[in-house]
């Protein structure tokens, strides 16, 4: 089944394969400092769903070279994106966040800014600095939307209403930046038929790509209360898995997918476990791919989709 691969955009953007760096701004989020909250979103870790980040107490140069090394044995061109993946990396005060993007995006091997944030954290002085980096290089901002349902919203602590999030499709899309936009599947409460109505909805969105991400329990959440109380069920991988297709067959085929699945640290998650095999769970995913393709009649065989940090 044709979807348009992160590899194979980055591949025709770039002329080779890119590899993400995770860096850390070092910012925190409105649902953890008090302004709407202290604990979070239920689903977050300690580390601000950025687990895999570099060491925050690093300078981002420092910090681009330690991830580069991490990854040298994977990447032969030595071009990469810097991902500001964890908490919300638009909180904060502008002089301070144009520092850190300038030396990100000004590194000779970034090609691109990735930048993940909350859609009601993005006021006109931070629109008006993204705008600035896209001038220099690529920039893509990513925004957690989790589910479209205002129930599981509230339920997940998530804190803004779909109207702020639509504005901020709005602003963005004026300023030239990519946009991209995380679901997650399997949320408490959600049904096959509710997770669908998410990605039909934001299929209907001025939006560049999309991240489809499995449900991780982990550890010291509130996710993870609820899951050992008997109060959320996760997915089996089949369930996923078929799940996963028919998501792709609501989405506008020119849409890039970023991600696929998802996958949380092992010394952290506490479910779905089969999860915990990235490479087997890609490999399993482009296999149903391949034979539903073959099933229609088509011959088109993907390549496994690059990890996403």
């Amino acid at each position: 089944m044709y979807y348009y691969s992160l590899s194979d955009y980055l591949k025709n953007e770039f002329g080779t394969k890119v590899y993400k760096l995770a860096l850390d701004a070092g910012c925190t989020c409105p649902n953890r400092d008090g302004r709407l909250g202290t604990r979070g979103c239920i689903f977050c870790s300690e580390g601000g769903s950025g687990d895999f980040a570099a060491d925050r107490n690093l300078p981002i140069r420092e910090q681009i070279e330690s991830a580069k090394d991490k990854v040298k044995s994977k990447v032969g061109s030595g071009k990469y994106i810097a991902y500001f993946q964890n908490f919300t990396n638009t909180y904060a005060p502008r002089p301070y966040l144009e520092q850190i993007f300038r030396e990100a995006i000004s590194h000779p091997d970034i090609v691109a800014l990735s930048i993940a944030t909350r859609p009601d954290c993005l006021p006109d002085d931070i629109l008006e600095l993204l705008h600035d980096l896209s001038r220099i290089k690529p920039v893509w901002v990513e925004l957690g939307l989790q589910t479209m349902h205002p129930d599981t919203a509230d339920l997940i602590r998530r804190g803004f209403d779909l109207a702020i999030f639509e504005t901020a499709i709005q602003k963005l899309r004026l300023i030239g930046v990519k946009i991209i936009v995380h679901l997650i599947l399997g949320l408490p409460g959600e049904s096959r038929e509710r997770m669908l109505e998410s990605v039909d909805y934001i299929a209907r969105k001025d939006i560049d790509g999309v991240k489809l991400q499995l449900l991780h329990v982990l550890k010291n959440t509130d996710l993870a209360a609820l899951y050992e109380g008997g109060e959320l069920d996760v997915m089996s991988m089949s369930e996923y898995l078929a799940l996963l297709v028919e998501c792709i067959e609501k989405l506008p085929p020119g849409l890039v997918i970023h991600r696929l699945t998802g996958d949380g640290p092992k010394s952290l998650l506490i479910a779905p476990l089969w999860s915990a095999n990235k490479r087997e769970v890609l490999n399993t995913i482009q296999r149903v791919f391949r034979e539903k393709d073959v099933r229609q009649g088509k011959y088109f065989v993907r390549e496994n989709e690059p990890p996403d940090s």
